[in-house]
């Protein structure tokens, strides 16, 4: 069987992926599994269009087709895809329902220590700390920490993000100096990545708003505007790569030009999002 692995960028800019490891489903002729690659491919075409209602029609009947499949691997896949789909939503409820089922599964499979594991943590926390319960999602993150840290297979990309999570934790408990620290590791380990450029831009302004929270914008004023400078020009440059999430990064992170009154970086960064969003 194929593997559906895919590597995760930081959980609350990019939508998380479930990276299920390649393990034989079993050998129960009454297990039916679900088709993860066709359900991905298909989740990203909703997505492309901002389709978020399709996108919960599409789990939902295929969280259906997995509890009768007796699928509990593809329903792991599933509550994965939900605890991203309804924090991007703002859904609390619905999305912490979905990080105690996935972790419910987690132990009752016994993969806490494989990928699944690591990236079901890393998943959740992204969830907890989205609705503010940060000391839980810290928690997540140091046992995604733990098991991705014993992978050999843990790719530069699935660190990053989950030290970028970690680093925004951090920031939201006041741990300013452990936040730094992660944000650090988390460029580190971008620069690895071929188009990692996005990534790393998003971890410079995450650092320059602890920067700023930590000592002020006057008394960091020259290593903020510096972040902000590398920013620019890495979102900049990446113009064009993976237009989709190109066009999502833009609008996200335009607001933070302007709240540092980097205005004519914000219109440009608003206007590609808007142009790439319009042509699709």
């Amino acid at each position: 069987m194929a593997s559906d692995k895919r590597p995760i960028g930081p959980e609350d800019y990019a939508e998380p992926r479930c990276v299920l490891c390649e393990e034989p489903y079993g050998k129960a002729a009454d297990v039916k599994p679900i088709p993860q690659r066709r359900i991905l491919e298909k989740l990203d075409e909703y997505m492309s269009r901002r389709d978020y209602e399709a996108v919960g029609r599409h789990l939902q009947y295929w969280m259906e087709e997995a509890k009768l499949g007796k699928d509990e691997r593809g329903e792991l896949f599933l509550h994965n895809e939900c605890i991203g789909h309804f924090r991007k939503n703002g859904e609390r409820e619905k999305a912490l329902f979905h990080v105690e089922e996935a972790l419910s599964l987690l132990q009752k499979l016994e993969m806490e220590e494989t990928m699944s594991g690591g990236t079901t943590y890393v998943n959740a926390g992204t969830a907890c700390n989205a609705f503010r319960e940060n000391e839980r999602a810290l928690s997540l993150f140091e046992k995604a920490k733990d098991v991705y840290e014993t992978l050999p297979s843990v790719s530069p990309e699935m660190l990053g993000g989950l030290y970028n999570n970690m680093a925004l934790t951090l920031q939201a408990l006041r741990r300013f100096e452990e936040a730094e620290v992660f944000y650090q590791k988390a460029v580190n380990e971008m620069r690895k990545v071929d188009g990692g450029e996005l990534e790393v831009a998003i971890t410079y302004l995450n650092l320059a708003d602890t920067l700023e929270q930590k000592t002020g914008a006057e008394g960091a004023e020259k290593e903020i505007m510096g972040l902000l400078d590398e920013a620019y020009m890495l979102l900049k440059d990446a113009h064009g790569r993976e237009e989709g999430y190109y066009a999502f990064v833009c609008e996200k992170c335009a607001p933070s030009f302007s709240y540092y009154g980097y205005f004519a970086a914000a219109e440009e960064l608003s206007k590609r999002a808007k142009e790439i969003y319009e042509r699709d």
